[in-house]
């Protein structure tokens, strides 16, 4: 049997494995050792894999209106297609889904369509649930503070919901060897009934929204008590005026009380532990008021850029990071660059882009109702997004013209205009990056069945014959990663942490043994931050914020 190492991409951790390839497509999956997201386990999520061997209810040909057709005459009548809908409508006419089992090179080939070819960054994306914006706001630049070894150093780990140890067997498997190596303190802040199975120090049980209001008034009390520096945080922190008096109300010890379900005494106690313990790292979900207090905590503290404490932001979507990198999201345009005059020219010079969008773009309800406004009228969807689901059944019947990639020949009879044939995760080959900016290699164990492929490659023969071969020019995945690496570093003169320059030069035979590598060394080390005047900001949050999925953003 071949052994193969490659990425089990089943959530957003990045874990590795070793997989043992026989023939008739039979496959064994172990993890990796050597992998640093996993070091050789691997959780139930892994054993997705072997099923994925199996044909059966696969999309292995080309389908237009129902019927099969051959590649060539597909990728023809897309591109006229396209080309009619952009001549008639303009640039705002288009739109873009993209699911989470894509590797960063498809996101790549997609984002440069769109926005620099098609001219619309409307564009729906699971990647899209607003840490990305929140850590932008906060840092400078959408960076992760945290990685898989500041769980292993930390003194103290905050577990913000019993759900991220349910999702992340893996992460919390480096909970427990932190608590049980070196006594690790283990706090668990849930709601009721949940977390059971968790053996944690201290075990806060919390009404819903709860953790917001116990997060905010623990920054206060850190405030208040003297664990905070003023002069230490007046250089690496920019505070918005009037934010503490503002964090005052509602925050007293009975109120927090009150809003989390806890006794002041159970309260204090749990405020008087975290201000004691330097080395603090803090897991948190999705969010986003729970997420600015979280963060607002860490950056006031000193409880950031050094090892060990860290606010960690958990991602569920595999490769949710690299759609992010690539700046394949509405908001963004390109490599953690948002749609400035600067950014937009550099862009438009190096894509050698024909019609570069001149904005953000909509995405959710914003974008499904100017489908039904009529004044978008194609969408190509890439992709598994089972989340949104939903939204994706309610936009192909919005639409005359609906694109579909797809590995399951059960949506045949879904209406699409033209389904195509998509490479299954075992079948794809590139790269993805886990959420504490870990690059990996992600390698094909099984030769594309029928005529499927992969998604970077439908793109990029969509462009070309749509007159764009010289800006599209991709053989394989390859290609693509050494040109969105040197986009990372194009113009950027270290104003942006990501910055992959080292792999510009990267050959072929070196992009096919790319081992584990993370960017970024350690984010906001010394207090600096990749701001206009190097601070971070404090992030303003109303009075009587507690868990919300919604937050504006004031600095």
């Amino acid at each position: 049997m071949m052994s193969v190492k490659s990425q089990c991409g089943q959530c957003g951790v990045g874990c590795g494995v070793r997989a043992f390839v026989g023939d008739d497509r039979h496959v064994r999956i172990e993890g990796d050792p050597l992998h640093p997201a996993n070091s050789g386990l691997l959780c139930p999520r892994a054993n997705r894999l072997g099923a994925m061997a199996s044909l059966d209810g696969r999309l292995l040909h080309p389908l237009v209106e129902g019927k099969r057709q051959g590649w060539d005459r597909t990728i023809a009548q897309i591109a006229r297609r396209l080309s009619t809908v952009l001549a008639r409508h303009g640039p705002g006419s288009v739109a873009l889904h993209v699911g989470g089992a894509l590797l960063t090179e498809d996101y790549y080939v997609a984002n440069k369509l769109f926005k620099g070819f098609l001219g619309s960054a409307h564009i729906h994306a699971p990647s899209r649930g607003g840490i990305d914006a929140l850590q932008a706001a906060a840092f400078g630049e959408d960076v992760m503070p945290a990685t898989y070894e500041d769980i292993d150093r930390a003194d103290m780990i905050l577990l913000t919901g019993a759900d991220i140890a349910q999702a992340y067997p893996i992460l919390m498997d480096r909970v427990v060897a932190a608590r049980e190596d070196h006594g690790a303190q283990v706090i668990l802040i849930a709601e009721t009934g949940q977390g059971l199975e968790i053996e944690a120090d201290m075990r806060l049980t919390v009404a819903p929204g709860g953790a917001a209001a116990l997060m905010a008034g623990l920054l206060l009390h850190c405030h208040d008590s003297g664990v905070i520096d003023p002069d230490d945080l007046a250089r690496r922190v920019m505070v918005p005026d009037g934010f503490w008096d503002t964090l005052r109300s509602g925050r007293d010890i009975w109120s927090v009380g009150r809003a989390s379900g806890l006794s002041p005494i159970t309260t204090r106690a749990f405020y008087e532990a975290v201000a004691a313990s330097s080395r603090t790292v803090t897991l948190f979900g999705e969010d986003m008021t729970l997420a600015a207090t979280v963060q607002n905590f860490h950056l006031a503290t000193g409880r950031i850029g050094r090892p060990g404490a860290a606010p960690f932001a958990m991602t569920a979507t595999a490769n949710g990071m690299g759609a992010r990198e690539v700046g394949c999201t509405p908001k963004a345009l390109v490599v953690h660059q948002e749609f400035g005059t600067v950014a937009r020219a550099s862009t438009a010079r190096f894509w050698g882009a024909r019609l570069l969008a001149d904005g953000p773009g909509l995405d959710g309800d914003a974008l499904l109702q100017a489908m039904h406004d009529g004044s978008v009228k194609a969408l190509w969807s890439i992709g598994s997004d089972p989340v949104s689901a939903p939204w994706l059944r309610a936009a192909s019947k919005a639409v005359p013209l609906i694109i579909r990639a797809t590995d399951s020949v059960a949506e045949a009879g879904d209406g699409w205009t033209f389904l195509l044939p998509s490479a299954v995760w075992v079948e794809k080959d590139g790269t993805l990056t886990g959420m504490d900016r870990l690059i990996s290699r992600q390698r094909r164990l099984f030769s594309l069945p029928g005529e499927a492929r992969p998604d970077w490659w439908m793109v990029t023969k969509v462009a070309q014959a749509m007159g764009w071969g010289d800006a599209f020019h991709y053989e394989r995945a390859a290609d693509i990663y050494r040109e969105h690496v040197r986009l990372t570093a194009y113009g950027n003169d270290g104003a942006r942490l990501l910055n992959l320059r080292r792999h510009a030069p990267i050959s072929n035979p070196a992009y096919d043994e790319l081992t584990p590598w993370r960017w970024g060394e350690v984010p906001f080390d010394g207090g600096y931050f990749p701001t206009e005047d190097g601070r971070a900001r404090l992030l303003s949050i109303p009075p009587s914020a507690r868990g919300s999925n919604t937050l504006k953003m004031r600095q």
